[in-house]
């Protein structure tokens, strides 16, 4: 009663819940969803430019070297989950239709999210260095294996081509601002040290922009009106399902292959979750011709599923003392 009592009035929480609500009555159109896209953009450079300035040189080079963890991660993302996307094809035709079926195997081969994964991790104390290595490095292969295992286990239309502007962006908007934040870190480190609430309010407040532009932008593409409500329903309940099983692998694997807490927190993020943000213009090209909107939707329902449940987690993870071998397991009671 105590967790759900916190879960339900946790400001965070409501803030999302509250940002998507507001985005699917007033989204952001014409040149207001130029600027949203980038502030959301300016947002995270400034949150990967704090992460750079509070880790040492020598954390972020262990985190770098940390190969077995992101091994695992990178199975989870790129073998966990295209096997749980077939296995579901049991579902076809009698509880998913055919091109919801391909939104649910799309989904599980994108990448997993950089900014949201990193900033959960912060909020729960784990490893933000290995985070921030994993994620980002996720999401650089992603833009060749994704398209890869698009070609390999679905059948598309259109040319499936590469771009390499994709990796730039990322390390431009991600990895840059890091290093950037390393450079100063002498100067700036002492006060971040001292106040915490500037870490704080750009971990949350670039999950609730994230939030803000992803329903916004399926408000604008009419994805919401082109589906049954009971369809809609159940993908939701599909989604959920899928993650609380990637979750429970994810946390009880890390604990079975012998991690330390903090690299289980990663495991626990970078390996249970998917990009809207590279998943979507992944779609625009691989599905030339197809119901993309209807494509992505299961993808849309899982990003915000993933935010919701990953925020009440980190939350819970965050209050417990650092010596607690077993934080999950609380969260479940």
């Amino acid at each position: 009663m105590k967790l759900l009592r916190d879960t339900v009035l946790d400001p965070f929480l409501l803030g999302i819940f509250a940002v998507a609500a507001l985005a699917s009555l007033f989204p952001a159109t014409g040149t207001a969803e130029d600027v949203l896209g980038w502030v959301t953009r300016i947002a995270i450079a400034l949150l990967f430019l704090i992460y750079g300035a509070r880790l040492s040189p020598r954390d972020a080079w262990n985190g770098v070297k940390h190969w077995r963890l992101h091994s695992v991660i990178l199975g989870c993302t790129y073998l966990l989950f295209p096997a749980l996307g077939l296995a579901l094809r049991i579902l076809v035709p009698g509880v998913i239709s055919d091109d919801l079926y391909t939104g649910m195997l799309f989904l599980c081969l994108v990448p997993s999210t950089v900014q949201s994964s990193i900033a959960f991790t912060s909020i729960a104390r784990g490893n933000v260095a290995g985070a921030v290595v994993s994620a980002s490095f996720s999401n650089i292969i992603g833009v060749f294996v994704t398209p890869l295992l698009v070609i390999a286990l679905m059948t598309t239309t259109g040319s499936v081509t590469i771009d390499p502007s994709s990796v730039l962006d990322i390390a431009l908007q991600l990895l840059l601002p890091f290093a950037v934040g390393q450079l100063i870190r002498p100067w700036v480190t002492g006060w971040l040290t001292r106040h915490s609430a500037p870490t704080k309010l750009v971990d949350r407040g670039s999950i609730l922009l994230v939030v803000f532009a992803a329903f916004s932008e399926s408000m604008n593409q009419n994805v919401w009106s082109s589906v049954p409500v009971w369809r809609i329903g159940i993908v939701v309940a599909v989604c959920a399902a899928l993650l609380a099983v990637v979750l429970a692998i994810t946390w009880y694997g890390g604990k079975w292959l012998g991690f330390a807490f903090e690299d289980r927190v990663v495991l626990l993020y970078c390996g249970s979750k998917k990009s809207l943000a590279s998943g979507l213009p992944m779609a625009a090209v691989l599905f030339v011709g197809q119901p993309v909107g209807l494509i992505v939707l299961p993808l849309l329902i899982f990003h915000q599923i993933q935010l919701m449940v990953c925020t009440v987690i980190a939350q819970q993870l965050a209050r417990r003392p650092q010596s607690e071998q077993s934080p999950v397991g609380s969260v479940a009671d």
